[in-house]
């Protein structure tokens, strides 16, 4: 299987289980790697042939800019079952985190997930 990654996105969100972290926004790192079959895209070049990374990258942000949930693991499992709903996409591995002002000196707590679609 192939792999699609998208590395690096940042997103303003409200999560987390105390109010103090849902009362402003933090910065949450998302990290996206999808599994599909991309060869017919190798040989048509044609975005309908392949998973449009722009659909990932703003199915992401949705979920991170979008309402409040306790744990990154909620989050990450959100992204990861809408992405496994886009066309071609066999399996994604998510990657959510956020660096936690009570929980310094660390530099960031993260959940990293893998679903394949069933």
């Amino acid at each position: 299987m192939d792999r699609i990654e998208l590395r690096g996105m940042s997103f303003q969100g409200r999560h987390g289980v105390r109010d103090a972290e849902r009362e402003s926004a933090q910065e949450f790192r998302v990290d996206v790697e999808v599994e599909a079959d991309l060869a017919e895209a190798g040989r048509s070049d044609r975005l309908d042939d392949t998973v449009d990374y722009r659909k990932v990258r703003a199915t992401a942000r949705e979920v991170i800019e979008g309402p409040p949930r306790q744990l990154l693991e909620s989050l990450a499992g959100e992204i990861a079952n809408r992405v496994l709903a886009l066309p071609r996409v066999e399996g994604v591995a998510v990657r959510v985190a956020k660096r936690p002002a009570g929980m310094q000196p660390i530099e960031a707590a993260a959940v990293h997930i893998k679903r394949t679609r069933e």
